[in-house]
């Protein structure tokens, strides 16, 4: 059924995977890219058989972030490129069209935002100017003119934001829009205004699209009933070929919008179920489904018509027909760097957001060496063996996977060990040779006498200055190595460096053993980095339902004793200079490890190339052992 074709409008799709709009980024001066072209061409040649594309603002007043498409005349090239390269590998493609509101900032524009009510966002905490009829008008007709230069740039129709960060779902939602006149009487009517509007705009011929949010999961926010009913008023007009959706809201519940490993594939499958049941219009389900099995039986039960997958075909573009690798729901490099303002990337999947980077061609085919099997390893060995290098991997450990291993291994995170999974699959398609439990030195790199050395060696926990007995390291407890040693009721201190999710693993796993446990960040807040993946809310929400004491702004700065009444450990902190020692049963440390170099040492200098990856290179996360191991690959 994935593969069956499609009826939207004028268009019929290949099959039902839709790559929906999302924010890459790649926008420069708020026109569309070479990067964003190649970047959509991918996923049309994986198999996709319709692609949106990322937002286009219908306002020039309306600027929420730095790298928004501005649907301008200058924009008219772009847009061809971007078509005529989903038009050649045989998708159709869609133009997103929104306005931000309320959820933007002056910060670029200069000027205050607009929105339904004087309502500000929780993150922007802007207060809006209420628009008025004239601004309403302007606003409708911003649409229409935006709509009509994406169909001159190529695109099959496109498809109206009313979810997630839109004016549309803030006029809809009783949350933002507490206005008296007709547009609060009456909810709808902005988005049916609009409908009209870019209908006439784009003649009958091209595909007309609505976003709709099942679940803003606020309070007095829209719930399934409110959006039924819009879908039932939208399906009235005549003018709406097929309805998107959505769950969550772009500030608030941001983590039901982009949801982490901790969600289930097709999580948000109850929207459009709803809404199918009400309207006979196609029906986009989203839900992160990580393989086309989930995104199969998403359509054999019912939930909806076509599938939308993002991260899916960001980490794998061959999604729709010939997959390699699974996404993780990690949330590193998509969400989180899309977060830092930089353009969009993958975890596992170096080259998602390079894809209009040239690759150069294969070299004369040598004999490499890889030392370590974690990601860096895995993804070193695998591409050079892809590219006609002889390649040997050997791993110290008998298993692979390195620190992949250890994460996968926290509570709630087993997904996590598709990264390895998928690594280990390529690396024996390629024809990697591995073996696993040997320990190489300079003599034995002598003895294999490769043309060029690879080292992913990982690193090595650092014990910090002030530790004594009592104290270990978080990689003791995650491998298990800790069981015998807690007991229910023990005081356990997990002092954390790092503010990712080493810290919240550990204290999880010791609190299920009955221990009462404390995090303790010099950070304003524990696990501060969570927040962007989307994992600190229900972080928080577990480690309150456990027990867990989150303690910010504080330094252990020594400790003493550690025998039988357990380390007492001095505390600063910092933010008021005072002192305190308290006394604990286990200290747990997460700090920056050290890099495992020592073989780094011994070769370099030496008669062939060596190339270091990863960890062993400088500590950091999976995506830059995956890019390193990548890079260096490609460079052979």
């Amino acid at each position: 059924m994935l593969n069956d074709p499609i009826r939207l409008g004028s268009l019929t799709l290949r099959n039902r995977v839709v790559f929906p709009a999302h924010l890459t980024n790649f926008a420069e001066d708020g026109l569309p890219t070479a990067q964003h072209a190649a970047y959509y061409a991918a996923r049309a040649a994986g198999g996709a058989g319709l692609v949106i594309t990322e937002e286009h603002g219908v306002d020039p007043h309306d600027r929420p972030y730095e790298k928004l498409i501005h649907a301008s005349d200058a924009a008219l090239p772009g847009y061809r490129a971007i078509t005529a390269a989903v038009h050649a590998h045989g998708a159709a493609v869609l133009a997103q069209l929104t306005h931000n509101g309320g959820q933007s900032s002056g910060m670029y524009s200069r000027r205050p935002v607009h929105a339904p009510s004087p309502v500000p966002d929780p993150l922007f905490r802007e207060v809006p100017v209420e628009l008025d009829a004239v601004g309403i008008a302007r606003i409708v007709d911003g649409y229409a003119a935006t709509a009509a230069r994406c169909v001159a740039g190529g695109f099959d129709g496109v498809e109206l934001q009313g979810a997630h960060s839109s004016l549309i779902r803030q006029f809809l939602s009783p949350a933002t829009n507490r206005r008296a006149d007709a547009h609060g009487r009456d909810r709808d009517r902005f988005l049916l205004d609009v409908v009209a509007a870019v209908r006439a705009a784009i003649g009958p011929d091209r595909v007309l699209g609505v976003r709709l949010c099942g679940d803003e999961g606020i309070e007095h926010g829209i719930g399934i009933d409110d959006a039924v009913a819009t879908a039932r008023r939208l399906r009235d007009t005549g003018t709406v070929d097929y309805l998107n959706t959505a769950i969550g809201v772009a500030t608030s519940t941001l983590y039901l919008v982009e949801a982490s490993l901790r969600f289930p594939p097709g999580y948000a499958l109850s929207v459009p179920a709803a809404i199918r049941a009400a309207v006979d219009l196609p029906v986009v389900g989203v839900g992160r489904f990580t393989t086309p099995a989930d995104a199969e039986r998403a359509l054999t039960q019912g939930h909806c018509d076509l599938v939308g997958v993002v991260r899916g075909q960001i980490a794998e573009p061959a999604f729709a027909s010939a997959p390699v690798r699974a996404c993780v729901g990690c949330n590193q490099e998509c969400v989180g760097r899309v977060g830092r303002n930089r353009w969009l990337g993958c975890a596992v999947n170096p080259r998602a957001g390079r894809e209009s980077v040239a690759l150069p061609a294969p070299g004369v085919g040598r004999r490499v060496l890889v030392v370590g099997a974690g990601p860096g390893g895995l993804r070193a060995a695998a591409t050079a063996a892809a590219r006609g290098h002889r390649v040997e991997l050997y791993e110290r450990d008998d298993t692979t996977g390195g620190a992949v291993r250890l994460a996968a291994a926290a509570p709630g995170r087993a997904e996590f060990g598709r990264v390895v999974h998928d690594l280990l699959a390529e690396c024996r398609a390629a024809g990697v040779e591995i073996r696993t439990g040997v320990d190489v030195d300079a003599a034995l790199v002598e003895r294999v006498a490769p043309d060029v050395v690879v080292l992913a060696t990982g690193a090595r926990a650092r014990r910090p200055g002030w530790a004594v007995d009592g104290v270990v390291d978080v990689r003791d407890v995650l491998s298990g190595r800790l069981d015998a040693v807690t007991s229910p009721g023990d005081r356990v201190l997990v002092y954390d460096e790092l503010g990712f999710h080493q810290a919240p693993a550990a204290a999880e796993w010791l609190a299920a053993r009955g221990c009462t446990v404390e995090i303790m960040t010099p950070g304003m807040v524990v696990a501060q980095d969570l927040g962007t993946t989307l994992d600190m809310e229900l972080f928080h929400r577990r480690a309150h339902a456990a027990g867990i004491t989150l303690t910010t702004d504080r330094m252990v700065t020594g400790a003493v004793g550690g025998a039988s009444a357990g380390p007492e450990v001095t505390v600063l902190h910092h933010t008021v200079g005072t002192v305190e020692r308290r006394r604990y049963d286990l200290v747990v440390t997460v700090v920056p490890p050290t890099p495992d170099d020592a073989l780094w040492a011994a070769l370099r200098g030496g008669p062939r190339p060596v190339h270091r990856v990863g960890d062993c290179l400088a500590p950091r996360r999976v995506h830059a052992a995956v890019a390193e191991g990548d890079r260096v690959a490609v460079g052979l």
